[in-house]
């Protein structure tokens, strides 16, 4: 907890417990830590998310477990119509969205969650089957920006990544806490599952856990890096205008290709109020036309217009892009051609 609130981690915070070995092993550490510290008790949030005949009993007893520790609890119920697939995903998303509108309305600015270091390691052995580039590699981070990106003023934090698994759940037993074992987690329908159950293989290979997590860490590094110095460029090449931003285009493009592309990524994110990047190869067709002053009377591009402006009208004479939301009104000569979707 030194070491992650060094790093920025708000206190007092909200624990995530599902009721599993890492959430509650986190529960208990965070109330001895906070006891010792003399500060106020984390406050302890669990979904039921109906996923299971047994998932509103299970969310009871982590209720039970919390007030038997002293700590104030809050049930939250995922309602609604399922998905018909990619129901990991959603349910992700409908905890953080849940915990996340409790913790705005609560005043509550960091929500703190059991990953460990075999989280680590399963996420990056995930990403890559799924072909994610360097920031989908890099590691999770101690303290990281909310996963929804409505919720931009919260922060998740990990104290634990550097425990394994297996070392949390033996904290557990030494102190006679119990836990839940998900029997989804044993659903090879889940690919986080199937991962998991390859691990012991890669191991038996000399691919550890721990080498894992520590590829994971030095492309964390490297991402830094490049972080950096796309926000060099986009001090330097952008400026605020009316809804949205203008940019300049030599210095846009004229950076090396990676920094460049980083950099109109997040510009169309921050205009569009989108978390994602937008696909990959739709980025760079525009970032390959912009070099080539070929987008017309303008384009449009995730949930953003863009197009260039008159010499009068640039911040940076007349190589100024504009960047504006999608329905914003033009206000400028050079965006009265029909815009065009990428």
């Amino acid at each position: 907890m030194q070491r992650v609130t060094a790093g920025g981690a708000p206190w007092p915070g909200a624990v995530a417990v599902s009721g599993g070995g890492d959430s509650v092993a986190l529960m208990h550490l965070l109330a001895g830590w906070a006891k010792a510290s003399r500060l106020s008790p984390p406050h302890v949030l669990t979904v039921d998310h109906g996923l299971r005949p047994e998932s509103a009993a299970d969310a009871r007893k982590v209720v039970r477990w919390a007030k038997a520790a002293g700590l104030t609890t809050t049930l939250l119920r995922w309602s609604g119509r399922r998905p018909q697939s990619d129901i990991e995903a959603a349910a992700r998303d409908a905890r953080y969205r849940l915990m996340g509108e409790w913790a705005r309305k609560n005043g509550v600015a960091a929500l703190y969650v059991g990953h460990t270091l075999d989280d680590q390691a399963e996420t990056f052995l995930l990403r890559l089957m799924r072909g994610s580039g360097l920031d989908g590699l890099s590691a999770m981070r101690a303290v990281a920006p909310y996963p929804l990106g409505e919720y931009r003023e919260l922060r998740v934090v990990r104290p634990l990544l550097a425990l394994e698994r297996a070392d949390v759940r033996s904290h557990l037993q030494t102190h006679g806490h119990d836990w839940l074992e998900d029997a989804m987690n044993a659903e090879e329908r889940f690919a986080r599952v199937r991962v998991r159950k390859a691990l012991p293989a890669l191991e038996g290979a000399g691919l550890s856990k721990q080498r894992l997590a520590a590829a994971a860490l030095h492309l964390a590094r490297a991402r830094e890096a490049l972080e950096s110095v796309t926000d060099a460029v986009i001090v330097r090449a952008c400026r605020r205008w009316n809804d949205g931003i203008q940019v300049d285009r030599d210095a846009l493009i004229s950076a090396p290709r990676e920094i460049g592309l980083r950099a109109l990524a997040q510009l169309l994110m921050v205009v569009s109020g989108q978390p994602y990047r937008p696909r990959f190869e739709r980025l760079e067709r525009l970032f390959d036309r912009l070099g080539a002053k070929d987008i017309g009377g303008g384009v449009t591009l995730h949930g953003c217009r863009v197009f260039f402006v008159s010499k009068k009208e640039g911040a940076f004479g007349g190589k100024t892009v504009a960047i504006l939301p999608e329905n914003a009104p033009r206000r400028s000569n050079s965006a009265k051609s029909r815009d065009r979707p990428l």
